[in-house]
């Protein structure tokens, strides 16, 4: 077994299923908060975790999955490990890197849908506008592929891509954030923030 089977297979599950089935029964793990989610993540992946932030899984790069594994490990994973922390973000750098690199080679074109998923999301998590714009146009290319019965789901994922292009273009940062990086928020944030879906 490689070494970032576990992980791919606790995030999009063990057994091959179709897009809709599998987000169906990881929705929770992969968008919800739980304290239990939380640990389990830190118990099971956090020595990963560390490597990846370290860039000592560079090898796992030469696989698309196993760079997909890498991508999980530093924009996902530590949003789950150190939630409400500075370190939450400490992966980002790193996997917007990471993901060019990929994108350059091919590798994601080597993955699913469902897990293409997961690595264009770096691009959505980033106050860069720019990268905000490649991350829509890489969501709504998922779309438009996407099968009939499956074109709800990614249609959900490209709104929300659009929904975050949407902030940056607004604030040039995501508010939600400024409380745990200590950044101030003007007031223009701080009306923002109390508004319902302001926080993703």
């Amino acid at each position: 077994m490689q070494p970032w089977q576990p992980l791919l297979d606790w995030w999009f599950g063990a057994v091959p299923a179709s897009a809709v089935e599998v987000a169906a029964a990881r929705q929770q793990l992969w968008f919800g908060k739980r304290d239990s989610q939380d640990r389990e993540a830190r118990e099971r992946f956090a020595g990963q975790v560390e490597q990846a932030l370290a860039g000592e899984l560079q090898s796992w790069t030469q696989s698309p999955r196993g760079w997909l594994a890498n991508l999980i490990l530093l924009d996902q994973l530590p949003r789950m490990i150190f939630r409400d922390t500075p370190r939450a973000f400490a992966g980002d750098p790193l996997a917007r890197a990471l993901l060019q690199q990929g994108l350059e080679q091919g590798l994601d074109r080597q993955l699913t849908a469902i897990e293409r998923v997961f690595a264009y999301i770096v691009f959505e998590h980033a106050e860069d506008l720019a990268l905000q714009e490649c991350a829509v146009e890489l969501f709504r290319g998922l779309h438009e592929a996407a099968a009939a019965d499956e074109r709800d789901l990614f249609g959900n994922f490209l709104d929300f891509a659009e929904r975050h292009r949407q902030v940056i273009a607004r604030f040039a940062r995501f508010p939600h954030r400024n409380a745990i990086l200590e950044r101030s928020s003007s007031v223009e944030e701080e009306l923002f923030l109390r508004e319902p879906g302001s926080r993703f």
